[in-house]
């Protein structure tokens, strides 16, 4: 499918709804555009939020999460067994 777009002064182009419904893109999706051997290429981007955690946060949860001794040799005994 061969389209001919404009490009605005704000740099902006506008995909035709039968293309963007054919790709599966709806308005508000992202798109990664990238130059490939002189032609502009463009391609479904996925978007996956992040978290981020300071140093203290998760030294934090180390802490927290640590098994007593006794608590750590009944676990691993248990895991001996099964073997």
């Amino acid at each position: 499918m061969r389209q001919h777009l404009t490009i605005s002064k704000k740099g902006q182009v506008t995909l035709p709804a039968e293309l963007r419904k054919k790709m599966g893109r709806e308005a508000g999706g992202t798109v990664i555009a990238e130059e490939r051997n002189g032609e502009l290429v463009l391609r479904p981007a996925a978007v996956v939020e992040i978290d981020l955690y300071t140093d203290d946060q998760i030294a934090r949860w180390d802490e927290e999460d640590r098994l007593d001794a006794q608590t750590r040799e009944r676990i691993l005994n248990k895991l001996d067994q099964k073997a």
